[in-house]
């Protein structure tokens, strides 16, 4: 017969020997990459937070690259290289759909996972996106630019145009304001990837005065509004609206200080957080093909995406944010 010990023995092996096999999952040989628009914001510093966390969590190697400004080429030429190091998975945001698409496809062929996260290629083989359902960002926005204007008034865009989550955005504030015929749309300025020509531009419209007042100025990336808020300030402007995108410290600031009415918050940390572990997943569970039309499949086992959410910050909520985000940055 089997001693108490001996059964004690085998009860505790039985229970110890499943958390010693997702110990031994992992390992440091396993590398992952995220590959970002522009590595120089803090929008994307919180992102590589997020997927290094994860990473630690998990016990693999992750790498975050790209570009530091905003170069679509240079982009995909980063996301080629990785390739090559035939990784266990790849995050990518993606600044120019029509020149990342054909590269996804070529890592999906060749059996490398790709998710995208924060700005999407949907027409590539990615197997899904994670991130902000950027429209209804736009919408969220929009809805607070036509209370604010109270139905009535010009307003200019500054953006990045073919930037896949900059134009969700402005479809979503469109949306929204073509319900209001009191407001109209002046400009969709072009800020050629560089946040600080906004500043410039910024003046030029501050400048014109009766019916071509401009009343609203509305960023949609995650730098022009600290630098339209910038030009509002040297010339003291505090009757016109600015609504800007993402919390970094410096836009908190001016939320604070009232140059900026409000932006939208994203959840960057989150989408690569999430995405490393969903890599991680399907390097050790792969699906075959990988490279299958799960879009329209009802039997997915992929989502066709994960939207981390969107919240629009202002005055009355901005104290926890920037008191949380301040510690962070200790």
């Amino acid at each position: 017969m089997m001693t108490l010990s001996k059964r004690i023995f085998f009860v505790l092996l039985a229970a110890v020997l499943p958390l010693l096999a997702g110990c031994t999952r992992h390992s440091k040989s396993e590398q992952y990459y995220l590959i970002a628009t522009n590595t120089a914001v803090p929008y994307w510093k919180a992102a590589a937070d997020g997927f290094a966390a994860a990473g630690a969590q998990y016990g693999v190697s992750v790498d975050t690259r790209g570009p530091a400004g905003l170069n679509p080429q240079a982009e995909v030429d980063e996301f080629k290289a990785m390739v090559a190091r035939k990784p266990a998975g790849i995050l990518v945001s993606v600044a120019n759909s029509k020149l990342m698409a054909p590269e996804i496809d070529a890592a999906i062929a060749a059996g490398i996972p790709v998710i995208t996260i924060d700005s999407d290629s949907p027409e590539s083989k990615r197997l899904y996106f994670i991130g902000t359902n950027n429209f209804e960002a736009g919408k969220l926005g929009g809805r607070r630019a036509a209370a604010q204007l109270n139905g009535k008034g010009n307003v200019v865009f500054f953006t990045n145009p073919g930037q896949p989550n900059l134009d969700e955005r402005l479809k979503g504030y469109q949306d929204i304001l073509e319900d209001y015929p009191g407001i109209k749309t002046v400009e969709v300025f072009d800020i050629k990837a560089d946040p600080g020509t906004a500043l410039d531009q910024a003046a030029v419209y501050l400048a014109r005065t009766g019916p071509a007042k401009i009343d609203a100025f509305i960023c949609l990336d995650s730098r022009s509004g600290s630098n339209v808020a910038e030009a509002f300030k040297r010339r003291n402007i505090t009757d016109r609206l600015l609504i800007a995108m993402d919390v970094d410290t410096d836009t908190l600031k001016l939320v604070g200080d009232g140059t900026i009415d409000s932006t939208i918050a994203q959840k960057p940390y989150t989408m690569a957080f999430l995405g490393l572990k969903a890599l991680d997943d399907i390097h050790h569970y792969p699906v075959k093909p990988l490279s299958g039309d799960y879009f329209l499949d009802p039997n997915s086992p992929f989502p066709a995406l994960i939207d981390t959410g969107v919240a629009l910050v202002d005055k009355t909520n901005l104290d926890p944010i920037l008191r949380k985000q301040t510690a962070a940055n200790r």
